[in-house]
């Protein structure tokens, strides 16, 4: 089965994609950082991975100065819940301006989240590009 694990673990799984995914949308670096483990690791292909949540948090601030007006959506795909881990797949859309174009980015993230002092937050998250496309303004 796609989905696993009890329903209160799943909702709460999709609460905090869901809150990563408002926070990257107001640009609200606390509100981001909240949702990331101490221990954290981010891998971006082409840019390097990152590790705890300092850098992780210094690497999202700087890019996000290149996307004003960026409209980040998230969904999940899959989720595997075995106690207070799991794993997740989820697939991003996002909208941006840059240089007089506008692009539309698709992606994935595989994702491992651990459940810490009773509130899930990402441990690692592995992002893939599936798509890009960009048209004038």
């Amino acid at each position: 089965m796609v989905f696993s694990g009890p329903l209160e673990d799943r909702m709460a799984l999709r609460d905090l994609l869901d809150s990563y995914a408002d926070a990257v949308c107001r640009h609200d670096a606390a509100a981001w950082a909240a949702t990331w483990a101490d221990d954290c690791q981010w891998e971006l292909p082409g840019f390097g991975t990152f590790s705890g949540k300092v850098a992780v948090v210094e690497t999202w601030t700087a890019a996000m100065q290149g996307f004003p007006g960026l409209v980040f959506q998230a969904w999940p795909g899959a989720m595997t819940i075995d106690g207070d881990r799991a794993t997740m797949r989820s697939y991003t859309a996002e909208t941006y301006r840059r240089d007089e174009l506008i692009h539309r980015d698709l992606g994935e993230y595989s994702d491992q989240c651990a459940k810490i002092d009773g509130r899930w937050c990402f441990v690692s998250r592995r992002f893939r590009a599936l798509h890009r496309q960009e048209d004038g303004a």
